[in-house]
């Protein structure tokens, strides 16, 4: 009997009430859940979107990290007994009361807030995206900026002394310094966002988890589809946690040299 032949055969059974051996019952939810009507390319499809969402979202966290931490960095850093800069502290107040609520409210109605009330638009998936973007911005800002305060500040002395104003100063002396540091916690950071992209399908975004979660309400059925977005995440997660510690051993085998 071949597969197709099989899973009709047992599903017709089942439909009916007849009696099917516990490993026929799950070859045909097996069958279900990936292989008819090639269900398995919807999964691809939400892990390729999963991988883009979490790659953009990453991308503007960093962005908006590093703006947030700059900013704040250079108005801790400035010199004691000149007049602080009000256009410094102005722009520093706002952004660690960034830090503060976005690092204070969970995630989950960060998005709910962005996806409802704020821009109220079926663009869920793209709305999702900038809400992963903006609450990883605020947690990328405190890990590059930990970074950048862990140098030696006469690292920004000697760049001052040498002639270059703040920014080449950072650019070019202090930055290069933190990148090492900072580099295995931004690789924990692409984890961790890689796995709360199954948020975006609480607002109906199209990710893995709402392909996933499509499919088990076809077949009334979610174990199999749920249980293979899983194995999907882990498989995700162990693959860049592997190329995370290649990364932290390249990085102390260079410190070493």
């Amino acid at each position: 009997m071949d597969p197709v032949q099989a899973f009709e055969t047992w599903k017709a059974l089942m439909t009916s009430g007849g009696d099917v051996a516990w490993w026929q019952s799950v070859y045909v939810k097996f069958y279900q859940a990936f292989i008819q009507a090639d269900r398995w390319k919807e999964y691809l499809e939400g892990t390729g979107v999963t991988l883009v969402a979490t790659a953009l979202a990453l991308l503007m966290g960093v962005i908006l990290g590093v703006l947030v931490a700059v900013i704040r960095t250079a108005h801790d850093q400035q010199r004691p007994g000149r007049r602080k800069s009000p256009v410094l502290g102005a722009f520093n107040a706002i952004f660690k009361v960034y830090v503060t609520v976005i690092r204070g409210t969970p995630m989950m109605l960060q998005l709910l807030i962005w996806a409802f009330v704020v821009f109220k638009s079926r663009q869920y998936t793209v709305v999702g995206i900038f809400g992963l973007g903006i609450n990883s911005g605020a947690y990328v800002s405190e890990i590059i900026r930990g970074g950048l305060m862990a140098v030696d500040g006469g690292q920004m002395e000697a760049g001052r002394s040498l002639g270059l104003d703040y920014l080449d100063t950072m650019r070019f002396i202090v930055i290069p310094q933190a990148v090492k540091a900072i580099l295995p916690s931004l690789g924990n950071e692409f984890i961790i966002l890689l796995k709360d992209t199954s948020l975006l399908s609480m607002i109906s975004g199209q990710e893995l988890l709402y392909f996933a979660q499509a499919i088990g309400t076809r077949n009334y059925e979610q174990m199999f589809p749920l249980v293979g977005a899983a194995c999907i995440y882990l498989l995700l997660v162990m693959i860049f946690t592997w190329l995370l510690g290649k990364l932290e051993r390249r990085l102390r085998e260079s410190d070493r040299r």
